[in-house]
């Protein structure tokens, strides 16, 4: 079988570690052309390995997602190289969480400024670009099981992954005209990098040993774990995909059995 990608452009943003490097591995597995985004100005060791593999498949783009002149810049870059992009992953976030009666502007500012205005206008600006050049694409959003429900420590994460979700829902109903499919995947608990700051966080407000918050979250887990990036990959892969050509709007739990729709 052809690989289920080949030849497709894909622009993934939060590409540097986690679930995003775990899915722009996928991708290039899978034959695509990938631009990878990141905050850091040179790639990480584990993206530099991927560039080293697939010279003429990827690059790195330096990009603060909040930062509208810089996501212009990596759109920009992005098509100089390899075309108008085809496939969005639009992966970066960031996390943080306190109590309701504690939480101030300065958390609540830079949760909206990446996880829902950097999300929404990444997403804007790569599907301009692919209405401009006739591009039947694909966006996949990154939301999570937090934006299906709110939690005492989480209110701000809860509601901008619930916008991702909103907007997930208007963009596919806007872009249905144009042939291009607009999906989101929620993510359970997912063992990635960033789960070291979740669990100290939730050790500093609940009173708990470090570890602990992870332990209790992962025997939470119908399927009795807790995810890793890679169980992410097949979903991404799959709504990317012409496999997935009559499916938009909707948001994949891919979460072990934490939500159930």
């Amino acid at each position: 079988m052809s690989p289920r990608l080949q030849n497709r452009h894909a622009l993934l943003t939060g590409a540097a570690s986690g679930i995003g490097l775990a899915v722009a591995a996928a991708y290039l597995r899978e034959g695509a052309i990938c631009t990878l985004a990141d905050l850091a100005a040179e790639p990480a060791p584990a993206v530099q390995a991927l560039l080293a593999r697939y010279p003429d498949r990827a690059q790195y783009r330096a990009a603060d997602v909040s930062r509208m002149a810089e996501v212009e810049t990596m759109l920009e870059a992005a098509r100089a190289r390899f075309g108008s992009v085809e496939v969005l992953f639009n992966n970066a976030a960031v996390f943080d969480l306190a109590p309701l009666l504690d939480s101030d502007e300065a958390m609540y500012d830079r949760l909206f400024a990446v996880n829902v205005k950097g999300a929404f206008f990444v997403m804007q600006k790569a599907l301009v670009q692919m209405v401009a050049n006739g591009v039947h694409g694909a966006v996949i959003n990154m939301a999570s099981q937090a934006g299906r429900r709110g939690e005492a420590l989480v209110a701000h994460y809860c509601a901008t992954k619930a916008a991702v979700i909103s907007y997930t829902q208007s963009a596919a109903l806007a872009m249905a005209p144009h042939q291009i499919r607009v999906n989101a995947i929620a993510p359970g608990v997912v063992d990635t990098p960033m789960w070291e700051q979740v669990d100290a966080l939730f050790a500093r407000y609940e009173a708990l040993p470090l570890g602990e918050k992870k332990k209790q979250v992962a025997a939470a887990v119908p399927l009795g774990r807790m995810g890793n990036a890679n169980d992410l990959c097949g979903a991404a892969v799959f709504l990317a995909s012409t496999e997935a050509g009559y499916i938009t709007g909707q948001t994949l739990n891919v979460d072990g059995g934490n939500v159930l729709s």
